[in-house]
């Protein structure tokens, strides 16, 4: 029993190098956050007959988180990630202010809970699918209480639906290929993601 501690303690335990990538990635996605947020108000005009489509949109702020996840394999690392990305984004300047750093909040803890279903031993392909619809989740039902509590419920509904899709795709998706184009280039070496880019 006190062998299986020992070794599973190195696993979950940060290193430097988790910090400083994990920061570099939050960053570098906070940066795609802020183009992502200047985007939206041609987002608003496009859904302007039905506004909750516009959580189709959404999955461009869920990234950083479960992309985080899949690279670095410790808990608190899709939540780091989101909010570092989430303070980046507020930083360069958004119509969002500062807000954006509940969201990052928010988001960040749903994409750290769709890793813990799984208790951080499983990063396949199926784990980033539901990191994503978990965190698309905590964002649907997070704007509605922040931006859209003057809509109907069916359309709150509906916007936490599409959220929900765009979580799955654009950052369950997304960030499962380009965390396995990451790791077959040799860039993620250092971490158990670039070691098995098979299970990735």
């Amino acid at each position: 029993m006190s062998d299986s501690v020992a070794v599973a303690k190195p696993r979950h335990s940060w290193r430097v190098v988790d910090i400083v990538v994990a920061a570099v990635l939050g960053v570098a996605v906070g940066v795609v956050f802020w183009g992502w947020s200047a985007l939206y108000p041609v987002i608003g005009v496009a859904t302007a007959a039905f506004p909750p489509i516009a959580g189709l949109y959404a999955g461009g702020w869920l990234i950083a988180g479960v992309l985080g996840g899949l690279i670095i394999r410790k808990p608190g690392a899709a939540l780091f990630c989101e909010l570092i990305a989430a303070a980046v984004e507020g930083v360069l300047g958004t119509h969002f202010g500062m807000t954006v750093l509940i969201s990052g909040f928010v988001q960040g803890v749903g994409a750290e809970l769709g890793f813990a279903l799984f208790r951080y031993r499983k990063f396949n392909l199926l784990v980033a699918v539901v990191a994503g619809l978990v965190t698309g989740l905590f964002l649907g039902v997070s704007e509605n209480i922040l931006y859209n509590n003057q809509w109907a419920f069916v359309w709150q509904l509906s916007y936490v639906v599409a959220a929900m899709v765009s979580g799955v795709v654009i950052a369950g998706l997304l960030s499962w290929f380009a965390a396995r184009a990451l790791a077959k280039t040799g860039a993620l070496s250092a971490f158990a993601s670039g070691r098995s880019a098979k299970e990735i």
